[in-house]
């Protein structure tokens, strides 16, 4: 790295058009910060890391410090006075946290991103960024306690940022910053120490909101015996899981009366697709807003606007068609599928189509941690779950459900989803890998609100994806999907629906298939 970069030239480095001197200016930052903490050899032995220490709060109250990570993904910070705790932590699934209150709960949306990021960033030792799915770019100069620093900015996959500060003498980490709860956090380091050929902080300044802790470590180790419990929900807060079996078969019977209560309901619909380089760099971004409603259990949808300007009438006329289309295709396809139940009754016969989905996900998935908390005003039960080990898939759908990892809530009562979060925990090739490679740390968020104390409605869908197709082409792009403005259908309503001109008819009768 140059020292005292001429401010010319470092303006420059921050233009799109000078990233690939931002690249390598961030990449020889990072690989003198791996040379100096130890070494790359050194650093990628690391399975556990465990720091132990003493602190005093602002308030003058003392208490002890706890830090745990271990490989591939798992994250805890516990900061205790007395019976207060203050706990974070990433179980690889789920993140969570105590409060000092001795509230227990599954972080969620940028919350639980930032724990899951720095999951992810503190057990990478920044070792391969590319590889841990995080972007890198130089940020430029700064001050840390007075003293000249180089300031890196961290992305991971999901879009949550990190600001890491480098000691230019010493190449060490001196500063990290990020938003956590909505409040900013920094963590300053000092008196670096040698520890198993590795170099860690003994002194560590840990602000937060207008809270603060000196931190004194008294104990590190390195590869340590750290189990998978430390990182899992207290057991105070967990309950028995209910028969799953007989759950999801309930949500599924369920799901045509769901289906034919959504056909009530009319909406707005805004997806924001983003489109990144290898680097991290935006290369396209997308913007489009559309009406729909459901008919059959399918989203109906039909294209209104792109970067936020109405579309001309004859894009809107073509748009009309393509959605007239759509219907006519979910009648056809609905017409056959009652004709198959009709026949499967007359012969005796069950049909459970369905049925297989919900096994495979029983027996491919393992379920932990399951916890009753409470999720938009409404009482859920929350559960985590992972790859089943002993599973042996043979078809494509089991080797998809075996390679998820993440976390559901269930409004029992309602017998539906009120939210999913599921990642990939390795990656998913089809056709061998010929065709596409859906890569590691590939994830979604699913969300439903609880509308009309009647009926969980989409409100939000969120995809962080990885791709390589063909064996060359690699992209990622993050897709975020919001719901909003559902009106009910009825006599009253039904002359306040915005509908754009020309789009097709909204069906008066909700029970009436629209022609």
């Amino acid at each position: 790295m140059r020292a005292r970069l001429p401010i010319a030239f470092l303006a420059l480095t921050l233009t799109a058009g000078a990233c690939p001197v931002r690249a390598q200016e961030a990449e020889k930052i990072v690989s003198q910060y791996v040379k100096a903490a130890g070494g790359s050899k050194t650093l990628s032995k690391i399975q556990t890391l465990t720091l132990e220490g003493t602190f005093t709060s602002t308030d003058g109250k003392a208490g002890t410090y706890t830090f745990d990570t271990k490989l591939p993904n798992r994250y805890y910070l516990e900061l205790l006075v007395g019976e207060r705790n203050l706990i974070e932590a990433y179980n690889g699934k789920s993140a969570w946290h105590e409060t000092a209150a001795g509230e227990i709960g599954t972080l969620v949306g940028g919350d639980g991103q930032q724990l899951e990021a720095a999951a992810q960033y503190y057990n990478s030792r920044l070792l391969n960024p590319k590889k841990s799915k995080m972007a890198l770019a130089v940020v430029g100069h700064a001050q840390v306690r007075g003293k000249d620093a180089l300031q890196l900015e961290v992305t991971s996959a999901t879009g949550m940022k990190r600001e890491v500060f480098f000691d230019p003498q010493t190449h060490l980490i001196v500063k990290e910053a990020a938003t956590v709860g909505g409040l900013v956090e920094e963590i300053l380091y000092d008196d670096y120490r040698t520890v198993d050929g590795v170099k860690l902080p003994y002194k560590i300044e840990l602000q937060r909101g207008d809270d603060k802790y000196d931190i004194d470590v008294t104990r590190a180790a390195i590869n340590g015996t750290v189990g998978e419990r430390v990182f899992d929900f207290p057991k105070k807060s967990q309950v028995l899981l209910p028969d799953l079996k007989a759950l999801f078969k309930e949500i599924d019977e369920n799901q045509k009366a769901i289906d034919k209560i959504k056909e009530n309901y009319t909406g707005t619909r805004t997806e924001e697709e983003t489109e990144f380089e290898s680097d991290g760099r935006v290369k396209k971004r997308e913007l489009k807003e559309y009406t729909f409603f459901y008919l059959n259990g399918e989203e109906v949808s039909t294209l209104t606007k792109k970067e936020g300007k109405p579309l001309s009438d004859e894009e809107q006329k073509k748009e009309n068609e393509k959605t007239q289309k759509e219907i006519a295709e979910l009648q056809k396809r609905e017409a056959k599928k009652e004709a198959k139940e009709e026949k499967a009754k007359e012969e005796g016969k069950n049909d459970d189509s369905d049925e297989p989905g919900i096994e495979v996900f029983l027996r491919a998935s393992q379920f932990v941690n399951p916890r009753r908390e409470r999720f938009r005003g409404q009482d859920v039960l929350v559960f985590d779950f992972e790859p089943n080990p002993e599973f042996k898939a043979h078809k494509l759908v089991e080797k998809v459900v075996q390679k998820l990892a993440g976390v559901v809530w269930i409004d029992e009562k309602a017998h539906d989803v009120a939210r999913l979060e599921a990642y990939f925990t390795g990656d998913m090739k089809f056709a061998g890998g010929l065709l596409a490679n859906l890569q590691k740390g590939t994830s979604f968020v699913f969300e439903q609100a609880y509308v009309n104390n009647e009926v969980w409605l989409p409100t939000y869908a969120e995809a962080h994806v990885g791709v390589r197709v063909l064996l060359v082409k690699g992209f990622k792009v993050n897709a975020v999907t919001r719901y909003s403005d559902y009106k009910k259908f009825n006599v009253e309503t039904l002359s306040t629906i915005a509908k754009p001109k020309g789009a097709p008819d909204v069906p008066a009768d909700p029970s009436a298939k629209p022609e």
